[in-house]
């Protein structure tokens, strides 16, 4: 059996890794490192379908195996450092009612939950061989990572988060966006004409020009990802609802 055809199935595995790893530190409570791991699960995701692409060495188990690792990876990992951003929140505020402070913290596993469900029907639904229907679980991870590595180096915004509400209200709106039946485009290129990567060429060109209000602002690069991401989920909801109006 040739080697080239298990080097995807190793990148992918790397992703499986980081994720797993990336729980451990979560649960030691080290969010910057976690959120890392989760960036370097991305990167290994993409190219696991880049090299098997080049390597024309597809195989049924590599796409299971995707799955598998991307709901560690950019489900449960992500899911797991709000659920411990959350709860240090509700340890803070002694006024609560206990069973209030027990639950809440939980509700952001609905993403795990509908990460998995993403997956499953990802995986049997043929629309979805160019594009995505719904929020893809590495978007929605980075997405968290993100924002979790600009709270941790911007501490003064601690005061607009911990409303008990904010982290459990946005684990059940992104929950639904990975469930959606909302279109949305692959940030794969696939071939450079312009046609067929329009709406990637117009979102590139978008999110290069939010470099320049965290350039300007002396942020951290994370919140360029975080600007990004939520443009990349305004941009398709838009669309979306310019071909339901017209």
């Amino acid at each position: 059996m040739s080697i080239k055809r298990h080097i995807p199935n190793t990148i992918t595995l790397l992703n499986l890794l980081c994720g797993s790893v990336a729980i451990i530190f979560a649960f030691k409570g080290w969010q910057l490192f976690a959120v890392y791991l989760i960036f370097s699960a991305a990167v290994f995701d993409f190219f696991d379908g880049f090299t098997a692409r080049l390597l024309k060495a597809y195989s049924p188990i590599g796409k299971e195996l995707d799955s598998l690792a991307d709901l560690v990876s950019f489900g449960l990992a992500p899911s797991l450092l709000i659920f411990f951003r959350l709860s240090s929140f509700v340890q803070s505020n002694p006024t609560m009612p206990a069973i209030l402070a027990t639950l809440l913290p939980y509700i952001p596993l609905s993403i795990t939950l509908a990460s998995a469900l993403r997956l499953a029907i990802f995986n049997t639904d043929t629309r979805q061989t160019n594009g995505f229907i719904g929020l893809p679980t590495p978007a929605n991870a980075i997405l968290i990572g993100s924002f979790i590595h600009y709270t941790v180096f911007n501490p003064n915004l601690d005061h607009l988060f911990e409303n008990i509400y904010f982290y459990p209200l946005s684990a059940l709106f992104l929950s639904y966006l990975l469930v959606s039946d909302i279109p949305m485009f692959s940030l794969k290129i696939k071939s450079l004409e312009y046609k067929a990567n329009k709406d990637i060429y117009h979102f590139a060109a978008l999110s290069i020009l939010l470099v320049l209000p965290v350039v300007i602002f002396g942020a951290k690069w994370s919140l360029w990802l975080v600007l990004t991401f939520i443009m990349y989920i305004l941009y398709n909801i838009i669309i979306r609802l310019k071909k339901l109006v017209f």
